[in-house]
C-alpha cells in the first residue's frame, strides 16, 4: 500500500530509473528557468549553430545531416508562422483570424509557440552536432545540389506562407505593447488656472 497514490517514485523502481527521473526533473527545472529569457536563449542556440557549422566546415562532410537539419528547421518555422486554427482547413468555435476590416480583433495564436520552437531547434542542432562524431552519418553527396534544392524549397514554402498571411490578413509577429496617443494638452490649458 505504500506505493499507491504517493505521487513520488516508488521504492521498487530500479536505481537507473530513479536517476533518470531525477535528471529529467533537473533538466525541466533549468528549462523552466530559461522561459522568460528569450534573447539569451536564442543567442545560445545561435552559438551552438555556429559551432555546428564550423564543425561541418572543418570536417568537410555530414552535408546530408545538415540538409536534414535545414528541412526540419524549415518545418518548425512554418509551424511558428502558422495560426493555431487555419481558416482554410478548419471551422472552429474558438477564435478565428479576422478576414474583414469590420471583424473584431482576435489575437494571433501560433501553432508552435516560441518556446517550443526554440527548444526543438536547439535539440535538433545539438543532435546534428552529435551525429557529426559518427562516420556512419557521413554519406557522400554533392552538396551544392542539396543547397540549391533547400533554397528553392525555402522560397516556395515562404511564398505560400506569405500568400496565406496576406489572404487572411494576419501578421505572426508583435513588436511589444501597442501604444496609443492620448489627448495632448492644448496651449490655453497649460497656463495658470483662473478658479
Amino acid at each position: 500500500m505504500e506505493g499507491v497514490g504517493g505521487g513520488g517514485p516508488s521504492m521498487e523502481d530500479p536505481p537507473v530509473i530513479q536517476k533518470l527521473r531525477q535528471a529529467s526533473r533537473i533538466y525541466q527545472y533549468y528549462l523552466d528557468k530559461t522561459t522568460p529569457h528569450s534573447v539569451p536563449r536564442w543567442i545560445g542556440t545561435l552559438v551552438l549553430a555556429v559551432i555546428y557549422g564550423l564543425r561541418v566546415y572543418y570536417v568537410q562532410g555530414f552535408y546530408i545531416v545538415t540538409y536534414g537539419l535545414g528541412i526540419y528547421m524549415l518545418n518548425l518555422l512554418i509551424g511558428f508562422l502558422s495560426p493555431l486554427v487555419d481558416p482554410e482547413l478548419e471551422v472552429s468555435d474558438g477564435p478565428l483570424l479576422p478576414t474583414k476590416g469590420s471583424d473584431e480583433f482576435k489575437p494571433f495564436i501560433r501553432r508552435l509557440p516560441e518556446f517550443k520552437f526554440w527548444h526543438s531547434v536547439t535539440k535538433a542542432v545539438f543532435i546534428a552536432f552529435m551525429m557529426t562524431f559518427f562516420s556512419a552519418f557521413d554519406v557522400p553527396v554533392f552538396w551544392p545540389i542539396l543547397l540549391c534544392y533547400w533554397f528553392v524549397l525555402f522560397a516556395l514554402t515562404m511564398k505560400r506562407q506569405i500568400a496565406h498571411m496576406m489572404k487572411y490578413k494576419y501578421v505572426p509577429f508583435s513588436f511589444g505593447k501597442q501604444k496609443y496617443g492620448g489627448k495632448k494638452p492644448s496651449a490655453s490649458s497649460s497656463g495658470s488656472r483662473t478658479d
